[in-house]
């Protein structure tokens, strides 16, 4: 891999020391957009589209659809975690994330355009079960556990590995985040319901999904979005660049590499680490299961919808205005957040914020058929959980800090592969529980308005799944106090660094 990534072709475009205007903005902006709009998409509609244009759902595929994304969860685990490893062993002048958003790329973009070629997808009378069933299992996993895990664990490596200059990184992460929640809410919660809707679930003169023409449409989208992908990850190949992995690249490796068990054991042995992975959990899963249950509450619970002679035209209006409401809070977060948090402390801002995120989510249960109604609550739930969406992750670097206090090495790699393990296998996993909601309680497509037991469902998977993942969240981090061991974990840390430095000097004198 070192040879290949000695061509000049490969070289990254960013040659500054220090990060500048092409690099924040192309490589951690435009470009993860770019690459993660596919994903943000398939988050809101893939499994609709399997349920209500391949007929996923039909009793002709048994429990296939609810246990095709539960065992693939799996998957996706073995596999971030297996691009986890490789990233920490290797070393090449693309640095040790970068080769891999490179290889990525075909890989996804392949898996894409296979989403959408199942064979007999275009005929509802087709009988070839088994064929369809075997062909979505192979392309499911292989976007879900190979291509995307390769890319979104490096992609989350590139903030770390950019600089250490702290005030640029802060400023990369905030625009990294900033491409994953523009992905998620401005494109596949505002920008798609409202233009791409109808395209994607064409409306019959029955008033029922025309499976034939929405099969053809999203074969088009597929091979649009493929392109798109690619194109976005080249970007952030090429215009990003690893100035900590360049610092020893002329150096042989003499840094004593720990066993996994290592760093299982001490990782598992500290409670703080369980609080703060179990919150990234459960916190995640709701918000997840929530986004995916998204379209499917929009399309049969509001009263606006079913009365309306367009029905799919009329829910991606309301599920783009939703987005938008819902999607507002997230971005004025982004200025908000860390000053709350520095005069509240982490901990106790993520904790209030989620007690009103849970006083919102009751809100919205005065009237699950009302618009208006559940766009209140939605908005009293996105301002609750700004603390959270911003801080989670430097609660957990606190948690790593203390870790390095305490155990005398840090446990980074095997704890940012657990933690792009959960954001992606959850994503998989959500699409299972939406589809068990749906499978068990009689989802039927071809119906004008769903029966009762299945309105059920989608409100628990739509209003009450994320309120459970607060409840718990609250009930974790009401012990979390390692910010007050922060001054001592620095000491301690500073006071190792500096014998090791002399112990060093000694040795060479």
């Amino acid at each position: 891999m070192e040879k290949l990534f000695n061509n000049p072709i490969l070289k990254t475009k960013i040659t500054s020391d220090d990060v500048k205007i092409p690099e924040m903005l192309i490589g951690y902006l435009v470009a993860p957009l770019c690459a993660m709009l596919a994903n943000s998409i398939f988050s809101a509609y893939l499994t609709r589209y399997y349920a209500d244009v391949i007929g996923l759902t039909d009793s002709q595929f048994g429990v296939f659809s609810m246990m095709l994304p539960i065992i693939s969860a799996i998957v996706v685990v073995a596999g971030n975690l297996f691009v986890g490893q490789l990233i920490d062993n290797t070393r090449t002048p693309a640095g040790k994330a970068r080769p891999y958003l490179l290889l990525s790329a075909p890989v996804m973009a392949v898996a894409i355009i296979l989403l959408f070629l199942t064979p007999g997808g275009d005929n509802p009378q087709a009988t070839n079960y088994l064929m369809k069933m075997i062909w979505i299992a192979v392309s499911f996993n292989l976007f879900y556990s190979i291509g995307y895990p390769c890319y979104y664990t490096a992609h989350s490596s590139m903030v770390a590995l950019s600089t250490r200059n702290g005030n640029q990184r802060g400023l990369l992460a905030t625009l990294s985040n900033a491409s994953m929640v523009a992905a998620a809410g401005v494109g596949a919660s505002i920008l798609v319901p409202v233009l791409l809707q109808p395209f994607m679930f064409v409306t019959g003169a029955d008033g029922t999904i025309d499976r034939v023409a929405s099969y053809a449409n999203w074969r088009v989208l597929g091979i649009a979005l493929a392109v798109l992908t690619m194109l976005g990850i080249l970007l952030e190949y090429f215009f990003t660049r690893e100035r900590i992995t360049e610092e020893t690249l002329g150096l042989p490796a003499q840094e004593e590499k720990l066993p996994m068990s290592t760093h299982i054991k001490a990782c598992t042995a500290e409670k703080y680490w369980w609080m703060v992975v179990l919150f990234i959990l459960f916190f995640q899963m709701g918000q997840l299961v929530k986004n995916t249950s998204m379209s499917f509450y929009v399309r049969w619970m509001f009263d606006s919808v079913i009365a309306s002679s367009n029905p799919e035209g009329t829910s991606g209006a309301l599920m783009s205005t939703l987005g938008l409401i819902g999607g507002l809070p997230s971005a004025v977060g982004m200025l908000i957040a860390w000053p709350l948090a520095s005069k509240l402390g982490k901990k106790r801002a993520i904790v209030l914020g989620l007690i009103l995120s849970l006083a919102g989510g009751l809100v919205a249960f005065i009237n699950v058929h009302g618009f208006v109604t559940v766009c209140a609550g939605v908005v009293l739930k996105a301002i609750g959980i700004i603390p959270a969406q911003y801080v989670m992750v430097a609660l957990l670097s606190d948690v790593l800090d203390h870790l390095e206090a305490k155990n005398g090495f840090r446990s980074d790699g095997f704890t940012m592969s657990i933690y792009g393990a959960t954001m992606v296998g959850l994503a998989v996993l959500s699409m299972g529980i939406v589809n068990i909601f749906l499978g068990a309680l009689g989802y039927d497509a071809t119906l004008t308005r769903q029966a009762a037991s299945t309105e059920t469902g989608m409100v628990i998977a739509y209003l009450c799944m994320d309120m459970i993942g607060f409840a718990l969240s609250i009930i974790l981090l009401i012990r979390m106090d390692v910010e007050k061991h922060l001054e001592e974990d620095k000491a301690i840390i500073k006071a190792r660094q500096e014998a090791a430095a002399a112990a060093f000097g000694n040795k060479n004198e």
